[in-house]
Parts: structure tokens; sequence; C-alpha cells
């Protein structure tokens, strides 16, 4: 019976017959040293590895829209009318690009940065309001009367905070560019009244591809 081998080649030559268990070893240790290489770098550095939405582009855009609201003077406005912060509820923030992108951490970024300014507060909304409502009901029923939360005593909202992220594309050959056009809006709940919009366009990419992919 003939033995299992495998040929290695160099140049054109064939070199030898390994046996097929020594060949399997060899690709294994190969594999085996291949090693990875990590660098810290500090979080201001600007990165665009791929072309696509990354850290320096949610950092460029929460600063602008940010600004802006804060900067607002009907935002201002609104609150020397109520003698008070208004108080803000965030809302969906929407990816309408061509791409995947988290955008809940551009709203994050602009309720942090927005309620630290105190010049607004904000209410818990999604499944954050949820589950302190649950644990008001539950706690009409386990804890003390001297010490249980009442119901129907939530501080109502005075405007959501939403927005939205969208693209246009424009490619030729292998050079593609990408403009991101991101918005962000307050709009009073009760009359649906847009106080505040702004919208971010700053962020433009032309990325080129060379040499064939397979």
């Amino acid at each position: 019976m003939r033995r299992a081998c495998v040929f290695f080649h160099r140049g054109g030559r064939r070199l030898r017959c390994l046996p097929l268990f020594a060949a399997l070893f060899l690709a294994f240790f190969v594999s085996a040293c291949t090693s990875t290489s990590v660098k810290r770098v500090d979080s201001g550095t600007v990165t665009d590895l791929s072309g696509d939405w990354n850290d320096t582009d949610v950092r460029i855009v929460c600063d602008s829209l940010i600004k802006a609201c804060l900067d607002s003077p009907r935002v201002a406005g609104e609150a020397s009318r109520l003698g008070r912060n208004p108080v803000f509820l965030v809302g969906p923030f929407r990816n309408e690009s061509d791409e995947h992108i988290d955008t809940s951490i551009i709203a994050d970024i602009m309720e942090l940065t927005i309620f630290n300014s105190g010049k607004a507060d904000f209410v818990a909304g999604g499944s954050i309001r949820e589950a302190l409502r649950a644990e008001r009901q539950d706690q009409q029923v386990n804890a003390s009367e001297a010490s249980a939360s009442r119901l129907v005593n939530e501080t109502g909202a005075d405007f959501l905070l939403t927005g939205s992220v969208k693209t246009i594309m424009d490619q030729r050959g292998n050079t593609r560019t990408r403009t991101y056009y991101v918005t962000a809006e307050l709009t009073n709940i009760e009359t649906n009244v847009r106080l505040w919009m702004d919208q971010n366009s700053e962020i433009k990419k032309q990325i080129k591809s060379s040499g064939a992919r397979f």
C-alpha cells in the first residue's frame, strides 16, 4: 500500500514527499506561529482604517450638534418661559444610511453632554422607564406604606430629542465618495411643534480601492 504523502514545491520544482501527518503538523505549526499585535492609542487620535463610520466621525458630529442645541436662542427662550430647565426625552436616532451604524451612541453622547451642561433635564424612556414603572408597582405590594414610591407621579417630558443618519454615495471605478448627513431635532410633545433642529454634513470621505479582489 502506498504511503499517503504531500509534495512541496519551490520555484516550479517538486522537492520532496512528506507523510500526510507530517504535512498536517507543519500546517498547524505555521498557523500557531501567527501573532497578533495590539497598540494602544490616545482616544483623541484620528483613525480611519476602512472608510466607514467611526469614533472620530461620532465625535465631530456630536460636538457640532450639541453646541448648536445649547447655543440655540429658542431653547434658551423656552427655559425662560417655563421658569425652569426644559425636560427632554430621548427618542430614536434612525440609521437610514447605506452601512451599519450604532446610532444609540450618538443619542447617548448628546444626552450625557446636554445633561451635564445644566441647561436641560432628562427623563428616562424605553426599557429603563418600563423597569422603573414595574418597580413602583412592586413597591405597592411589598414595600412599607411610608417608603413606597407613589404612582402617577412621574415628571412629564416637554420635548422629544430624535435624529437620523443618512448618506449619499457617488462612485466611479475604484473610487467612491460617501457624505454623511446627521440630523437632530427637538419636538414639543404636546403640540408637535419643532423647537430646534440642525444638521451636520461635515463628514465626507473619498475611498480608493486598488488591486483585484478574490
